[in-house]
């Protein structure tokens, strides 16, 4: 069985972030979109915000595509599930520079542990997730760029 963990803060999850798991489920078996803990960013959205919106967005696809949280190095995670593939997605240049290091010290860490990269679809690469919460900060609308079940995260916190 190939497993891949797509790893990320997802906060909030976005549609780019959602297109490169769909295209994803062509490549693997089993994908675990993994909330981790980044400690150079300020969480918009409670880990367990994140987790029950991201488990919201996957169901219909009946356990190929799982949401879990984990802390950690994401190649510890990656043996701990039985994963040997990292799933990465890609916007731009700036985006390879950096998954690009991440992947060699992965390497160094973890060599059977391979990360894969998929480019954004055409479309969604202005799409960020740093974006979005600046959008929704200053009350912008931002329904065109996340999954339905973010947009009503959000009227859950403002009613």
């Amino acid at each position: 069985m190939k497993i891949a963990v797509f790893p990320g803060s997802f906060d909030p999850i976005t549609n780019a972030h959602v297109d490169i798991v769909e295209r994803g489920k062509a490549l693997f078996d089993k994908i675990y979109v993994a909330i981790g803990t980044n400690t150079t960013k300020k969480g918009f959205f409670s880990p367990g915000e994140r987790l029950a919106i991201i488990q919201s967005v996957f169901a219909p696809y009946h356990g190929a595509v799982e949401a879990v949280q984990f802390n950690g190095l994401t190649v510890d995670f990656c043996k701990e599930v039985g994963a040997r593939f990292i799933l990465r997605g890609m916007r731009n240049a700036a985006d390879f520079e950096f998954e690009k290091a991440i992947a060699l010290n992965n390497v160094a860490l973890a060599p059977e542990v391979e990360s894969v990269f998929l480019v954004s679809s055409s479309g969604l690469s202005h799409i960020s997730s740093t974006i979005v919460r600046e959008i929704i900060v200053n009350n912008g609308n931002v329904s065109q760029l996340v999954p339905e079940a973010v947009t009503e995260a959000l009227s859950r916190r403002s009613s």
